[in-house]
Parts: structure tokens; C-alpha cells; sequence
């Protein structure tokens, strides 16, 4: 057997070992998927989403986790969409490309990997002990924030290169100014790419548990935050203090309450696939 053949059998064999894995994963995740759902869809009721926390597994309810979780949605998008869009058009279209700029670019790209665990020391020592914010919904807004830009710029930035350079040519050739041509012409035309990589962030920012608990989010929050001053538990943590439970009603209510965060973070994604398929297909066009 020569080198060529001896090549093309490894090929073989690592494709259908990919491929068994592959069946493999998906088989043992259907077995989950499956086993969360038959203990927990009885569960889920009107009474479980309105009702607030209690020691009794049959009268707790999600109401202040899918409310808390709810409000670090929308108080994280607004912190990290502005922030992170307006960094992603500054060092691609402003910034000077040089060493540093290059250094900042691989810095920005590995902080999208760095264990969330880690933004949540960060968080703790500068917006709850610096800033004085305490275990509050702010802090857990710009703690998450933290988490997530990095993914927001790389995506953004991604979808303004993607952007055919002649739209920018057509643009400036109609003495349009080159903030004239991104506002207009670049972010219309890169809108499904950026949108894509801000839902798929804000998706993982609603499923983190780590960076939150860090910070001081409660487990047991017996009040519907009101402000983002407050106090909060979001949907991961009240879960997670489910499952530590010794009483097997708390471990159905944890299995509903996995059903309705795979529901939210499947639509987030979702969306964002069908978003992603019609921005690639406006390109083309």
C-alpha cells in the first residue's frame, strides 16, 4: 500500500468516525431533550409562571427568574449593542491598520473565549465593589455586557467586510462623506450579519449562570424587580437551586424550567439562522 492509498484510508476512516460521534452526540441528546420534557411539560402551567418562589416544589414558581432574566435581556442590549457596533466600525473602517491595531484585533477575538466565570471576578471587583452596585440588575448588565462584546464586535465586523467593496466605490463616487457612506450604505447593507452575531450573543448572555452568581444574584428572590437597583435571580440560577434540591418536585420544577430557557435560547437562535440566511442571500443578489 503506498502513501496516496494509505492517505485516502485515513481520510475514510476519520470520516466515519466523525460521523458515528456526530450520531452518537445526537442520539444522547434527544435521550436528555426527551427525558427534561417528559418530566417537566406536566408542569408547566399558568400557576408556575405567575408564582413566586416557595419551599413547597407544587407552589414555586418562575415568576421573579423569567422577569429577572427578561430584564438583563434588554438592559445588556442596551449596554453592549451601541458599545459594541460603534467599536467594530471604528477599527474597521477608522482605526490605522498597524501593529497595535493587530494586537488589539487577536486580543478582542480571544476575550471571546475566555471562561465567563472570569468576566464575573472582573464584574464583582469593578461595578459591585468599585461602583458600588451591588448584586443588582445593573451589575449583572454590564457584567454580561462584558461577556458578549467581544463576540458583538468580531460578528460585526465580520459582516461590514463582507460588504462588496463596490457599494463603498458607488457611494463615495456620489460625493457621499465616509461617515455618509457607513451610515447609509455599509450598516443597511451589513444589518442581517450584525443582527445574527447580537442575538446569538444576547442568547448566551440569557443562559449564563456563573458570571451572575458571581456577582451576587440571589437564589431565592421572593419580590419582582421593579428598577434596575434591585435584586434578581435570573432562569440558569433558579434552576441550578432546583436541581441541588433533595425533593424530587423541585427536580420536575428544574426540568421546566430547562424546557422554557431551551425554548427562549432555540427561537433566539432560530432567528438568527433565518436572519443569517437572508442577509446571505441579499449579498448575492
Amino acid at each position: 500500500m503506498n502513501n496516496a492509498d494509505k492517505n485516502q484510508l485515513k481520510d475514510v476512516v476519520f470520516k466515519y468516525l466523525g460521523v458515528f460521534a456526530s450520531l452518537i452526540g445526537i442520539i444522547l441528546l434527544t435521550i436528555f431533550i426527551a427525558s427534561i420534557i417528559s418530566d417537566g411539560l406536566k408542569r408547566i402551567d399558568w400557576q408556575f409562571l405567575t408564582s413566586l418562589p416557595s419551599r413547597k416544589a407544587d407552589r414555586a414558581g418562575i415568576l421573579t427568574a423569567w422577569t429577572g432574566s427578561l430584564w438583563i435581556f434588554f438592559l445588556t442590549a442596551l449596554i453592549s449593542i451601541p458599545l459594541g457596533i460603534a467599536a467594530a466600525i471604528y477599527l474597521e473602517e477608522y482605526s490605522k491598520k498597524n501593529r497595535l491595531s493587530r494586537i488589539l484585533e487577536i486580543n478582542i477575538t480571544n476575550l471571546a473565549g475566555v471562561p465567563s466565570v472570569i468576566y464575573g471576578i472582573l464584574g464583582l471587583e469593578i461595578f459591585v465593589r468599585t461602583w458600588k452596585l451591588g448584586g443588582s440588575l445593573l451589575a449583572g448588565a454590564f457584567t454580561l455586557s462584558l461577556l458578549i462584546l467581544p463576540i458583538i464586535i468580531v460578528a460585526t465586523r465580520e459582516a461590514i467586510k463582507a460588504v462588496p467593496a463596490t457599494i463603498k466605490e458607488a457611494s463615495f463616487g456620489m460625493g457621499a462623506t465616509k461617515w455618509q457612506t457607513i451610515w447609509h450604505q455599509v450598516l443597511p447593507s451589513s444589518a442581517g450579519g450584525i443582527a445574527t452575531g447580537v442575538i446569538l450573543a444576547l442568547s448566551r448572555a440569557v443562559g449564563e449562570a456563573a458570571p451572575v452568581i458571581v456577582i451576587g444574584a440571589l437564589a431565592y428572590v421572593p419580590f419582582v424587580a421593579q428598577s434596575p437597583m434591585d435584586e434578581f435571580t435570573v432562569l440558569p440560577i433558579q434552576i441550578f437551586n432546583w436541581v441541588s434540591r433533595p425533593d424530587a418536585g423541585f427536580i420536575t420544577n428544574a426540568a421546566a424550567g430547562i424546557i422554557i430557557l431551551l425554548a427562549v435560547t432555540f427561537l433566539l437562535n432560530g432567528i438568527a439562522v433565518y436572519l443569517r440566511y437572508r442577509w446571505q442571500r441579499h449579498l448575492k443578489w
